[in-house]
């Protein structure tokens, strides 16, 4: 193991000290909520028969004598998303497990857990974001009964994970583990799906077509499984000491993902024991932090993190900014190419050496914090192990491989696919935004082009029907941002830019809006920052206007006298936000509440 490298060490330093304030407020919150132990044994008689009135005899025993830890489950369970579908029978197993090891387990409540692969284009879309908080939300008001020593957190997916985090955090004098149920089996090639869509996209596939090539892909319960939001979530969880080792990818329903929800259970028991108490709160310091960043770098990971990671580390005290992404990813480097930004999928990633291999990279060239709490334990070294079954059917866990087992889907510190990690933060005349470019052409890198305007991401699909995009131009979508419509993805944009990329022309997109984890091999400026409802420079960008988006020297510029964008009315958002039966009226809170994107672009 290497010593920490310096510019790690540096911003892990700025980082902790433009923190300490507030992380030694949050902290000292946290150690007054723990107290002297469990807040259960200080609940009138009537609270405490409430909270054990629906439980088996056993538990109801056990918690009337106070003698036995008692685990609270948060679950995002629901049968309509193939991630969280295995989660059903997650609550009795919860509930078995944690007999045999001497304790109980209560359902604590539910979160509401959407997908971003079926609202993509609907208005639904535009309660994405908005539902990042109100899963914080209900995963406090789940925890606010005080009949907890510990939790337990189910989710997988995009908003859900780091939701749940940010209300684990508010709890976080509670010791907790993630336990994720991993992603389905490979399905076709994800390239394949990616060629039926664009030859849609061009009229040349029907929708019949298109629909069996995307059922073939989404076919199971499980993960999908390109590197998008949801398995990003899963690579933070555990880089960052929130799940178990090697617990990220295992396919759900196996006897080894049976037996490291067991260890799950087992590891917040052991946690919530006076002897070693380990809450939350604790584990999520500034070095966790930095570890977490490290490792969406080092794996292409998704664009969403740019605002997730924000608000979870804010959630914990911690101050964490768009230039410490930067910074960090000048100097990690890419290990892992999992589609879209490479052929394969996350069982390839997994069945190559997966999150073991790619921990024990890192830490052999110097580019994580080793000396981290862990739920498991001291100590990320740890996470360079690989989960088994022996003989008997026991958990246990061995060294990773040094060499990687496909070379073409993760490789070692030594041989990385690019030096850095493929994350930049832009700055110029239309304000911040960020950009990944792991999987855009080199050749790409610089496009400037006459811009054309849309207000609505549906008027960029209707313009290339209409024939009036073969050509070279630069596609701003406004209005997308958070204060605006909720700052929803716009992947839908992404076949047809690809078709126009694969003509030939020269073409990128800049929005207020954001293009999701699979956003690819278009270039993006995504997530500008003010935004256009905020009275940022997008609004007023005409048609014509002449932009540069340079990502290897960092900038987007519209390239117009400074004197002529300042005369110019910013235009105003005509998009309606309150369609009848959308679930858009409940929307209001969160457009009068929400923060930049360099903040999170949340409302807590």
């Amino acid at each position: 193991m290497s010593s920490l490298h310096p510019v790690i060490a540096d911003i892990t330093a700025r980082i902790a000290e433009r923190s300490r304030a507030s992380r030694a407020a949050y902290l000292a919150r946290i150690d007054a909520a723990q107290g002297d132990g469990p807040h259960r044994a200080q609940l009138s008689c009537g609270n405490l028969a409430h909270g054990f009135a629906g439980c088996s005899a056993p538990d109801k025993a056990a918690l009337r004598e106070g003698r036995a830890p008692n685990l609270g489950i948060v679950t995002a369970y629901n049968d309509m998303l193939s991630a969280h579908r295995p989660y059903e029978r997650y609550p009795a197993l919860i509930r078995e497990l944690a007999r045999a090891a001497g304790a109980t387990a209560q359902v604590a409540g539910g979160v509401p857990a959407m997908c971003d692969g079926i609202t993509q284009g609907r208005a639904g879309m535009e309660l994405s974001l908005f539902s990042r908080d109100v899963i914080a939300m209900a995963t406090a008001v789940s925890l606010s009964h005080d009949m907890f020593d510990g939790a337990l957190y189910l989710g997988i997916c995009d908003k859900i994970v780091p939701g749940l985090l940010i209300g684990a955090l508010s709890f976080g004098h509670l010791p907790g583990a993630f336990v994720p149920s991993g992603p389905m089996p490979s399905g076709i090639p994800n390239e394949q799906k990616s060629k039926v869509r664009q030859a849609y996209a061009e009229g040349k596939a029907t929708r019949a077509e298109l629909l069996e090539a995307e059922a073939a892909s989404y076919h199971s319960p499980g993960t999908c499984t390109f590197y998008g939001t949801a398995n990003s979530n899963q690579m933070l969880m555990e880089i960052m000491g929130l799940q178990l080792p090697g617990s990220s990818f295992v396919e759900p329903d196996t006897p080894l993902r049976d037996a490291l929800t067991r260890a799950a259970v087992g590891a917040v028991i052991a946690n919530a024991s006076a002897a070693s108490r380990m809450p939350l709160g604790r584990v999520v310091d500034e070095r966790a932090i930095v570890n977490g960043v490290v490792g969406l770098h080092a794996t292409g990971g998704s664009t969403n993190h740019l605002l997730h990671l924000v608000a979870m580390a804010r959630a914990a005290g911690i101050v964490l900014s768009w230039d410490d992404f930067d910074a960090l990813s000048a100097v990690v480097p890419l290990l892992a190419r999992v589609y879209p930004n490479g052929y394969a999928d996350v069982n390839q990633f997994h069945q190559a050496g997966g999150m073991a291999f790619l921990i024990d990279q890192l830490l052999a060239g110097g580019m994580l914090h080793a000396d981290v709490q862990t739920i498991a334990g001291p100590g990320l070294a740890r996470y360079a192990q690989v989960p088994v079954l022996d003989e008997a059917g026991r958990l246990a866990w061995q060294p990773v491989a040094k060499e990687s087992g496909n070379r073409g889907v993760l490789r070692g510190a030594h041989e990385p696919f690019r030096p850095d990690g493929g994350l930049r933060l832009l700055d110029g005349n239309l304000g911040r935004s960020v950009i990944k470019i792991s999987a855009v052409p080199d050749d790409r890198l610089l496009i400037e082009a006459p811009a054309i305007v849309f207000d609505d991401q549906d008027a960029v699909r209707a313009a290339f029907e209409r024939g009036e995009l073969d050509r070279d131009f630069i596609a701003v979508v406004r209005f997308q941002g958070p204060q605006a419509i909720g700052m929803p993805e716009l992947h839908k944009l992404t076949p047809t830019l690809a078709v126009l990329q694969d003509r030939g022309h020269r073409i990128a997109l800049v929005t207020d809006g954001r293009m999701s984890g699979a956003s690819g091999r278009v270039p993006a400026a995504i997530h500008v920052t003010p935004e256009a409802a905020a009275g940022g420079p997008l609004a007023c960008l005409r048609d014509g206007d002449m932009l540069r988006l340079d990502a290897a020297n960092g900038r987007l510029d519209v390239l117009v006298d400074d004197a002529e964008l300042a005369s110019r009315a910013p235009a105003r958002n005509a998009q309606s936000s309150h369609q009848a039966g959308t679930g858009r009226e409940l929307f209001a809170l969160f457009r009068a509440n929400a923060m930049n994107a360099d903040l999170g672009a949340g409302v807590l």
